[in-house]
């Protein structure tokens, strides 16, 4: 399964049962956090996350509603004697936080905690399956989007065809690549008539807090779901320019020059207690446009 998992959708100051930004990354039995706002510890025992399956954290930048449940959950690893590594993705004035936090309190974690800091745009980790790049965004400060990408499948070999060309079983993997086989008398066995596509690989985009900036658009280009910041509905347009942050037609219009599948639109303002208004204005720009719902698992 490819999914993402909202545990928290608002903005700075938590209010109507919204909480700030958090979410889970699922790539198969791979759980990845992204941002870790407070309360997220208790959303995640609310929604039945696995925390002891989450080897890898990203946090998009350094204002607390993006990272103020980090220092906690990081401890509560350690109380419950935690011994896998785990490794943290953020810009580099965090481990002096932390440190100075660990260090105040005479914290020793259990388990070995990797640093990644993050300063330049492009591969930040890769696995088996898929990849995750970093792109910069544009705020207050310095703030990072995630782009997690499966690798492209391997093809499906057709069974029939590989006994009607006598293909030896050793060559399989080769041919799950797309390689051609070339049998012991010289004859080209095409890849195509031995194997198909494995399908699509599919793409999520975390763009975290920003104003409207077409220049992400090539970053994000063609993702299968894209999660997007509106913090206000556009008729705070100004304010949310001034403020660096979007407003919900601004995400459904990146979202449309960006060719996507589907929006996620999330980090409402604390000043809405409705937020049905926000897919009305996503929608009449982009028709796919969602709600980014606390407990809510979007498949990508």
């Amino acid at each position: 399964m490819f999914a993402v998992t909202i545990l928290g959708n608002n903005s700075a100051l938590p209010m109507h049962d919204r909480h700030p930004t958090a979410q889970v990354v699922t790539y198969d039995e791979h759980l990845m956090l992204v941002d870790c706002g407070e309360a997220t510890q208790m959303q995640m025992t609310r929604y039945k996350i696995r925390r002891s399956k989450i080897h890898h954290i990203f946090i998009s930048h350094l204002h607390g509603d993006h990272y103020f449940g980090l220092a906690g959950l990081l401890n509560s690893y350690s109380l419950n004697g935690r011994k896998d590594d785990l490794h943290l993705y953020a810009s580099p004035p965090l481990m002096e936080i932390l440190h100075l936090q660990f260090q105040a309190a005479n914290t020793e974690l259990t388990y070995h905690l990797h640093f990644h800091p993050l300063t330049a745009e492009g591969r930040i980790m890769e696995e088996k399956k898929y990849t995750v790049d970093c792109f910069p965004v544009t705020h207050r400060i310095a703030c990072w989007g995630f782009l997690f990408r499966e690798k492209e499948k391997l093809r499906k070999l057709i069974p029939e065809k590989l006994k009607e060309f006598a293909i030896p079983s050793n060559f399989y993997s080769r041919l799950k690549t797309g390689e051609d086989y070339i049998d012991r008398d010289g004859n080209v066995i095409l890849n195509d008539w031995v194997a198909r596509p494995g399908g699509q690989a599919r793409s999520y985009a975390f763009c975290a807090d920003t104003k409207y900036e077409e220049n992400i658009i090539e970053r994000v280009k063609g993702v299968n779901l894209l999660y997007h910041e509106s913090t206000y509905l556009d008729d705070l347009r100004e304010r949310a320019r001034l403020r660096f942050h979007s407003t919900a037609k601004e995400a459904a219009t990146i979202a449309l020059k960006a060719g996507v599948g589907r929006l996620l639109i999330g980090h409402f303002s604390s000043k809405y207690e409705e937020l049905d208004e926000f897919q009305i204005e996503a929608e009449r720009v982009f028709a796919n446009s969602e709600l980014a719902l606390e407990g809510v698992t979007y498949r990508v």
